[in-house]
Parts: C-alpha cells; structure tokens; sequence
C-alpha cells in the first residue's frame, strides 16, 4: 500500500480516540471506585470484594483476552477483522456496566453472587470491546509517526474520561442520589452507557483498517504463540503492562479511601474553599456541598489537567528521542512523585496537590508511548517473523493490563483488611453509624502505604526492565522502513 495513504485525517483520529473515551468511562471506574463500590456502597466484606476483584480478573485477563485475540485475528468481514467487534459489542458492554454497579437489594449471599455474575459479564464485553479496538490501532497506519499521534489523540480522549471520573463522578453521585451514594451511582451509570454505546458507535463508521496482511503471512494459532514467547520485546511490554497497572489500581483505588481516613478535613477545606469560590463564580458548580468530595474530585482534577500537558509533548519528544529512552526517563519522575506521599503529615494538602500535579505532568508523556509501542511490537514480530498477528499481540498485553488491574485492584481491599479495616458490613452488625465509620490507627497508616510506597515499586521495576528492551530509535527506523519495503513489494 502507498504509504501516502496511510497518513489518518483529523476526522480519523478523532474517530477513533472516542472509542477510548467510551472505554474509560468504564474503566477509570473500575480503577477508581470499585473497591470503595463493594467495600462502601455495596456492602460486601473485604475479603469477598478482594476475591471477586481477583478471581474474576485473573479469569477475564488469562481466558476471555487470548481466546478473543485469537478470534478476531482470524475475523473476516466486509467491515476488516476489528471493527465488526466495536460494533455488536458496544450496547451489550454498556448494559452490563451499569449493572455491575446496581445495588439489587439482596440477601449478603445473594449480593456476593450478583457482584460476581456482573463483574464477570462486564470484563468479558469489556475484552470483546477493547482488545479489538486496541489491535485497530495497530492496522489503522503502518507510518510510525502517525501512530504517535494517534496515540496522542487517543490518550487525551483518556484523560477526559479519567477527568470525568475522578472529578465528578463523585460529587455527582451524591448530588444525583439525592445523599443516597447507591442510587446515585445507578443514575450515572445509565447516562454513560447511553453516551459510551454511542461513541463507540462513531469509531466504528469513522476508521478504516489498512493494513491487511497478506495470504502467505496466515499461521496457527501454535506458530503465534511461539513468535510471541520468542520476542523479547514482547514478554517485556507485557511484564511491563501489568506492573504499571498494579500501580494505577492500587493508588487509583486508594485515594478516595486516603481523602476519607487520613487527609485533615479541615486543612482540606482550608485549601480548596477558595477555588471552590472561583469556580462558582465563573459558573462551575459541579462539586457539591461536601468538601471530602469536593476535595477529592479538585485533588485528581490538578492531576489529570497537567497530564494532558505532558501527553501533548509525548509525540515531539518520542519522535526526537525513541520511545523506549523517553518512557524510562519520564517514568521514573513520576515515581519519585508518588513516593514523597509517605512523608505527608494529614495537614500537608498543599504539597499532596502539588505531588498530583508532578506526577500527573511525567506521567502523562508516558501515556501515549506505552500503546504505540505495543504496535511497534507488533511490527517487531512481523519484521522478524514475515507474519502478522496483531490482535494476539494486544491480547496479550490487555492480559497485562487487565492482570495489573485485577493484582493491584485486589490488593488495595485485601490490604485494608489487613491492616483492619471496618466495612459498611462489618459496622452495620456491630451498630456503628454508617454515615461515618472510625477506623483504628492501623488502617491509617495503611492508607498512607497505598498510596506512596506499595504503589511505586512496581513503577521502579519497569525502569529496570526497559534497560533490557531493544526496540530504540534506531531500529525503530529500520524496521518501518523496511516493513514498508515489503508491503509494497
């Protein structure tokens, strides 16, 4: 194919990037609430709320990931092998996220065996969504660069959903609710389904795939597996994948837990009152009466308006400097951003803001990079290989993430409970007012864990697994190059 036609339009990208956008709004929700949903909402024990994260999660991330990479690998239609499963996915994905986060008033068993059933049900439209969408980046453009801003286009999409959920949603759930946190999440819940089903729509009518591989390049599913245990590259992004996942899962879902337990309230109230007074003045009001909320949503807010900047330099700098060096570096800053959590006292608010916004800026340039280089992998194994399998690729990164997600997902509730936490279930046999639950000192210093130390050695460890990955600059050069060659033999 002439590479000049590869080259995407902004409609394109745009297209596409909603796609992603759909997504987060389901899966910032996961990484955000869903501990805090069964643990405070829903009224499950921690020990429940941790297997159901971990059981299902390893099921969804080790059974429904490969067999759909190896499925929609070998999908045929009129419409290319990815975009039909965007398509007759996206309202059944929809569906089931706003009943994972129902709250059917169920006996306790009854209520464990729902959460399971639905989480379940959600993690496998989510794959059946996702992982095909994801492997559409991969086939979109074969041009390097262009993937880039791709990415770039995409991970913004991200950050506004991610700018939503940690924002807003929060504060919207209470004032939806009426108080009542259980109805209001099924409020907003309906509402994203509804908008996420119909931006997924868009990217199906809006993208194209262009690069088809050709007749001679078709294996078997033995000969995919064997090119990928083959690739280092490969088993790295992989390792890599998880453990930054089980990072995002364990502070993600730590924070509204820290704001609740350890930040001084009425330090908190102090710092934010006048930006609240701001934001009411020039008409924003979406934070509610309740300062833990308001708190909360601004916290993340600093966090997600100055990661969308670092996402903004992310494709200059890969462009200039290769994905690999500029990942490890950037990377690595972040983390130092999440370890000083440690050394707040609960009054430090200014300096908790500031750490966010840190951590948020370098973490952002990585964004973008960790997707585009997964396609790179792609193209790696290709070069190496002479065949294709994109999808398998993604799928299994997507084990990855979805593994980090389940691993660091389940450990933020198995961790609480171990240091004592007292669950809405718990309180509730032994008579204590639900509407505010003390936990012991043990807890505290639990949730200062998982939020700066826990959370940031899995970071440091992926810097040191990059020094081992091979695709730089250089070879990155060589390998579009003579790809292109190829395809246009």
């Amino acid at each position: 194919m002439n590479p000049k036609t590869q080259v995407l339009s902004i409609k394109e990208k745009v297209g596409y990037s909603l796609g992603d956008l759909a997504a987060n709004l389901v899966f910032q929700t996961l990484v955000t609430y869903l501990a805090f949903f069964y643990t405070d909402i829903y009224g499950l024990e921690t020990s429940d709320a941790s297997a159901i994260i971990l059981v299902v999660g390893l099921l969804a991330a080790f059974g429904f990931n490969p067999i759909i990479g190896t499925l929609s690998d070998r999908t045929n239609s009129k419409w290319g092998k990815f975009r039909p499963w965007i398509l007759y996915t996206s309202i059944p994905l929809g569906v089931v996220a706003l009943l994972a986060f129902s709250t059917p008033d169920f006996q306790y068993k009854g209520k464990v065996i729902y959460a399971a059933v639905t989480y379940t049900l959600l993690l496998l439209f989510y794959a059946a969504n996702n992982l095909p969408y994801s492997a559409l980046s991969g086939v979109i453009t074969g041009n390097m660069s262009d993937r880039n801003s791709l990415s770039s286009f995409r991970f913004v999409a991200v950050m506004f959903a991610q700018f939503f959920v940690q924002v807003f949603m929060l504060p919207i759930i209470e004032t939806a609710g009426g108080g009542d946190k259980a109805q209001g999440i099924e409020i907003v819940m309906t509402w994203l389904a509804i908008i996420g089903t119909l931006m997924l729509l868009i990217t199906f009518f809006t993208t194209k795939e262009r690069i088809i591989p050709k007749p001679e390049q078709k294996s078997s599913v033995k000969e995919d597996l064997s090119d990928l245990f083959k690739s280092r590259p490969w088993l790295i992004i992989l390792t890599l994948t998880t453990l930054i996942f089980i990072t995002l899962a364990l502070k993600g879902g730590s924070y509204v837990y820290y704001f609740k337990n350890y930040v001084d309230k009425e330090r908190l109230i102090y710092f934010i009152s006048p930006i609240l007074d701001f934001l009411s003045g020039i008409g924003i009001n979406f934070f509610g009466a309740d300062p833990l909320s308001a708190g909360f949503g601004l916290f993340n807010a600093g966090g997600i308006v100055f990661m969308i900047f670092g996402i903004g330099l992310s494709k200059r700098l890969a462009d200039k400097y290769g994905k690999r060096d500029i990942f490890n570096l950037f990377l690595f800053i972040s983390t130092l951003f999440i370890t000083v959590f440690y050394f707040f006292t609960p009054s430090s608010v200014e300096l908790m803001f500031v750490a966010q916004i840190g951590h948020g800026f370098f973490y952002g340039i990585t964004i973008p990079i960790l997707w585009a280089m997964i396609a790179d992998v792609a193209d790696y194994s290709e070069w190496k290989n002479n065949r294709r399998a994109t999808a398998i690729i993604f799928s299994a990164m997507m084990v990855g993430l979805k593994g980090g997600l389940t691993i660091g997902s389940s450990l933020v509730t198995s961790i609480l409970g171990a240091y004592g936490y007292i669950t809405k279930e718990t309180a509730q046999s032994q008579g204590t007012t639900i509407e505010f639950i003390p936990q012991p000192e043990s807890v505290i210093e639990g949730t200062r864990m998982l939020v700066s130390i826990y959370p940031s050695i899995p970071f440091l460890i992926g810097c040191g697994l990059l020094l081992f990955y091979e695709i730089n600059k250089p070879m990155e050069i060589q390998i579009e190059t003579e790809l292109k060659q190829r395809r246009t033999e």
